[in-house]
């Protein structure tokens, strides 16, 4: 493997395959009246900075013309690939088939309704190449509703931060630059995109943050809205989860486990000592139902944890996907 102009090479049986050096992925959902614009100006940009790129659409079950215009678009822009989705699966499974077909060393993603800047791609990757693996961008001068969306973006990015111990202020912004080999670490469901820094840092990643353009929305509506909260209150609570007790599940599981047949076993003992020694009745007692109901849970967190375990290895052992990531080998005979 060699490098050449900011393209990847590779020669397979006197074929040279030449791989873009900067992809670029948009999932895309009912944006046609900016998809034109859009090609044009992330174009525009990337032939200015002389870098190899690709731009990949990514058509989430778009209800308008959108499909037909990116069909227009491919026909006439030789670097611009669209994927059409089945249906409309939301923005995290759009990224993933977006990162699955990449096929540059750096890859970048940005909202498809022009309100990220093209022109901040460059910056992205200078700071990048600085010896980052993810570069995130920060809406410093966000140009969205204050009460329906700033001060709900404010309050979540600093519980976010504070939960994941990736300080960002910025973890809504779609404008973000990967190393290829970062994004194929990861595997994204549910509504994870989000979190993408803080998965990235569960890998070990080196990551920045820096301010980037943000333009008022021209055509459309805002996909995002209050409605959404809750959604990304539970991926947080997975995210925590993955951060901490991905590979130790039982830590979480058994230490609530344990507590509560601990507290479970004292009530009972309390409760013994009332009926065998003081010649009381117990059976009226809410308490003994409370002593029953604690162990029983405690017996069934144990339970889960033992069964988290094991699924655990067999995920890992499956795979073959390993607990560590190693950065680089220096010295030595490198396999």
């Amino acid at each position: 493997m060699e490098y050449l102009s900011s393209h990847k090479i590779i020669n397979l049986e006197q074929k040279t395959v030449i791989y873009p050096y900067i992809s670029v992925v948009i999932p895309i959902f009912n944006e046609e009246k900016s998809l034109i614009k859009l090609v044009k100006n992330i174009t525009s940009v990337l032939l200015e900075s002389n870098f190899s790129y690709e731009i990949i659409c990514v058509d989430d079950g778009s209800q308008d013309q959108s499909p037909q215009v990116l069909r227009q678009l491919v026909q006439n822009i030789h670097n611009l690939k669209a994927i059409i989705l089945r249906r409309n699966y939301g923005q995290t499974p759009a990224m993933a088939a977006g990162f699955k077909y990449a096929q540059g060393q750096i890859i970048v993603t940005l909202d498809g309704d022009l309100q990220n800047d093209p022109a901040d791609i460059p910056k992205l990757i200078t700071k990048l190449n600085q010896g980052y693996d993810l570069v995130s961008g920060w809406r410093k001068n966000r140009q969205d509703h204050a009460l329906t969306r700033l001060l709900p973006s404010k309050i979540a990015n600093w519980i976010i931060s504070k939960i994941t111990g990736v300080n960002l202020h910025d973890y809504g912004c779609s404008l973000k630059a990967y190393r290829a080999e970062l994004v194929a670490d990861m595997n994204l469901y549910g509504e994870l995109h989000r979190f993408l820094p803080a998965l990235a840092f569960i890998e070990g990643a080196r990551i920045a943050e820096i301010p980037v353009t943000h333009h008022p929305r021209i055509y459309g509506q805002s996909k995002y809205g209050l409605g959404r909260t809750l959604r990304v209150i539970m991926d947080l609570f997975t995210v925590f989860f993955i951060k901490k007790f991905l590979t130790r599940p039982m830590h979480v599981f058994g230490l609530f486990g344990l507590g509560s047949m601990v507290l479970g076993i004292l009530l009972g003992a309390y409760l013994t000592f009332i009926k065998l020694g003081l010649g009381q009745s117990i059976g009226h007692r809410p308490l003994l139902i409370l002593a029953v109901l604690l162990v029983l849970t405690g017996v069934q967190l144990l339970s889960f944890g033992l069964l988290a375990e094991l699924v655990m290895r067999t995920y890992h052992e499956s795979q073959q996907r390993p607990i560590y990531r190693v950065r680089e080998i220096i010295g030595g005979n490198q396999h």
